[in-house]
């Protein structure tokens, strides 16, 4: 198999993408277990101790919080720089279910900086925010799924914010973060969230919500909103939405405002898919992507390859786009199509012009129901350069064709 040591426009991938060491928890400073501090296994919700915590050893010079065997029950947590999260093996950090337990605050969700509820975990300019383990953390989800499903029974409209429900993990203005060994699942919304982040590694993490008994509704497993320098590697993920889904800013000016931003330089390899809405998903909240390698993945079932959510009501550029080496079951092997969920053009009047070009999926070994999912619209987004070579595609429907004679080279 090629080894591919560059992005997709020819940049050489840096060094730091390769160095998948992993600290011990004692390299990270002293271990502050929860039980040697009072924090009892026993069914309560320890939020304001587990807090005391982190602030303590934030006073104290930093250190390791360590979840010990046992289930431990909270609501939101803030970590303090130089503070990390230690999850020892049958411990479980467990979250509330009750919306009361996350406080509502000036946060980022869905391409828009506005108020909404915090997450279990919250990080805000911690650089080196580390979370190892090979425990896990666990969002409580099924109530809040089964709310949302019941309240779209009377109200189809309800939107994804509206059941009020807590992310897992979200961090933000923050640089050199590691999420490794650790296992995120039942979120109740987005399992982790990165917001203006750079240098972020996920390694060996599992990260899963379920899309059967009962639906687990937008659990993406990584959000990746206007961050650079990102490394996925020889992570599973399992999750009723989004394995990958890069956003960044949506709405008529969203280019010019500056709480939106690029994702440049994400680099998925080695990984292992079991269910999932999009293996790598451009939007539905996206501005610019760049330089983006999706390789050596495999993707037991779902619904797309590679997905590029085009709205209306907002100018995006996607280029330089790498699928290489895959192996597996979609339901389509690329998807392409406006997107139109939460459409406000507001006081422009024309529809921005968006672009996709420099794509290039290679190697791949799919077995589809539709090759080309893709709906050419002209008047809102032009389609261009697309490379597709050594392809393996077994597929029920072969699709669109007509957008590919101006579009693709072989």
């Amino acid at each position: 198999m090629p080894q591919n040591h560059s992005f997709p426009d020819g940049t050489p991938i840096d060094s730091w993408f390769f160095d998948t060491a992993v600290p011990t928890p004692q390299s990270l400073g002293k271990l502050y277990s929860l039980d040697a501090y009072g924090i009892a296994d026993d069914g309560k919700i320890h939020t304001e101790e587990i807090q005391n915590l982190i602030e303590q050893i934030y006073q104290e010079g930093g250190g390791v919080l360590t979840v010990p065997a046992g289930t431990y029950r909270t609501g939101a947590l803030f970590f303090r720089p130089n503070v990390h999260l230690y999850v020892m093996e049958n411990g479980i950090l467990l979250g509330s279910d009750n919306i009361l337990d996350y406080p509502v605050l000036d946060t980022r969700i869905e391409g828009e900086s506005c108020k909404y509820f915090a997450a279990l975990i919250n990080a805000d300019h911690c650089d080196g925010f580390t979370i190892l383990g090979p425990g896990t953390i666990d969002g409580n989800g099924e109530r809040s799924w089964k709310s949302l499903w019941n309240r779209r029974k009377w109200n189809p409209a309800c939107t994804n914010k509206d059941e009020q429900r807590a992310r897992l993990i979200a961090v933000s203005n923050s640089s050199n973060l590691l999420f490794a060994g650790i296992t995120l699942q039942n979120a109740q919304f987005w399992t982790t969230h990165l917001y203006k982040c750079d240098h972020a590694k996920y390694l060996n993490c599992r990260i899963m919500s379920p899309h059967e008994p009962v639906r687990a509704p937008s659990t993406d497993a990584i959000d990746l909103d206007a961050c650079t320098d990102v490394l996925v590697k020889n992570c599973y993920m399992n999750v009723n939405d989004d394995a990958i889904a890069l956003k960044g800013g949506k709405g008529p000016w969203a280019d010019t405002a500056p709480e939106n931003g690029s994702n440049e330089r994400i680099l998925i390899e080695d990984c292992h898919y079991g269910f999932c809405h999009g293996c790598l998903t451009l939007g539905s909240e996206s501005i610019h992507c760049r330089n983006v390698l999706l390789r050596r993945i495999q993707v037991d079932s779902g619904y797309n390859l590679l997905w590029l959510k085009m709205r209306p009501d907002t100018p995006q550029h996607y280029e330089y786009i790498g699928v290489e080496d895959i192996r597996g079951e979609v339901t389509n092997f690329i998807q392409i199509r406006p997107w139109k969920q939460f459409f406000n053009l507001g006081d422009r009047k024309d529809i921005p012009l968006s672009y996709a070009d420099h794509i290039a999926m290679r190697r791949c070994q799919v077995r589809c129901k539709i090759q080309w999912h893709v709906q050419p619209d002209p008047s809102q987004y032009v389609l261009s350069s697309f490379t597709f070579a050594d392809l393996d595609v077994t597929a029920e429907k072969v699709g669109s064709t007509e957008w590919l004679q101006d579009t693709v080279k072989a």
